[in-house]
């Protein structure tokens, strides 16, 4: 099952209204991702920082959520320096590692878990229950909505599905080697994991139209503005248009 670690808390940030942490989250990220400037990108990096202590996250939750993202930007690291045109500043042997090649790493890192930590803080401390709703009062397309919901529903049943095969071949004694034999049952596998996903889905769709859906989830939480949420949405706002600020005058 789908752990939901940062969705349960007391902070301010998980008492403020869903609805504008998406649109404090949408708006700073875009702006954290068209910038330039470093100073603008290390200000951003600064509020994503702020906003996780607010949200009082798990520092060593956060901290193996960043892993994985600094594990992708070591390539970056190891090919931009040396591949990206430039003021060479050092050389090994014929190649070259250049200045602009190591600001534009540095840029890339800074964004990633600019984006992420705000991320972290404003979208994963709300269930994906409530950002379905919340995303379908913004009007993003109901398939999008529904699709999302029914796979956080149903992911970890196909995982289970998933893993009652893989118990199966190994009681017949299938053991996994590089051979035809093991890319044939893996294949078998994933076929039958599809089936399996299409049989439910369709026992799923009628067991809901047996109780009456009309297309539409209903949701048991009314989500009303205070006037709480209204200043750290405007405080939200004055941030990101201090961004644009420093991105275009510094």
């Amino acid at each position: 099952m789908i752990e939901e670690i940062f969705a349960c808390g007391h902070s301010f940030i998980h008492k403020t209204d869903p609805r504008c942490r998406v649109a404090a989250a949408t708006l700073l990220c875009f702006v954290i991702a068209l910038g330039r400037k470093m100073p603008m990108l290390w200000a951003g990096l600064g509020l994503s920082l702020i906003l996780v202590l607010w949200a009082r996250l798990n520092l060593a939750e956060v901290f193996k959520r960043l892993v994985f993202i600094w594990g992708f930007l070591v390539f970056f690291w190891v090919i931009l320096p040396l591949t990206y045109d430039g003021d060479v500043v050092y050389r090994i042997g014929k190649l070259g590692i250049t200045r602009q090649g190591i600001d534009l790493c540095t840029a890339i890192s800074i964004k990633s878990n600019a984006i992420l930590l705000v991320s972290m803080a404003l979208i994963t401390t709300m269930d994906l229950g409530t950002l379905g709703y919340t995303l379908n009062f913004f009007k993003l397309p109901g398939k999008f909505v529904h699709l999302l919901l029914l796979t956080y529903r149903y992911i970890f049943v196909i995982e289970q599905e998933y893993r009652r095969l893989v118990r199966a071949a190994k009681l017949r004694s299938f053991r996994p080697r590089t051979n035809m034999h093991t890319y044939r049952t893996y294949a078998y596998l994933c076929g039958m994991l599809f089936v399996r996903a299409s049989a439910r889905a369709q026992r799923v769709y009628n067991a809901m139209k047996c109780r009456g859906f009309s297309g539409r989830f209903i949701c048991l939480h009314e989500f009303a503005l205070s006037p709480a949420d209204i200043i750290w949405a405007l405080a939200a706002l004055a941030a990101a248009a201090c961004l644009v600020f420093m991105e275009i005058f510094l």
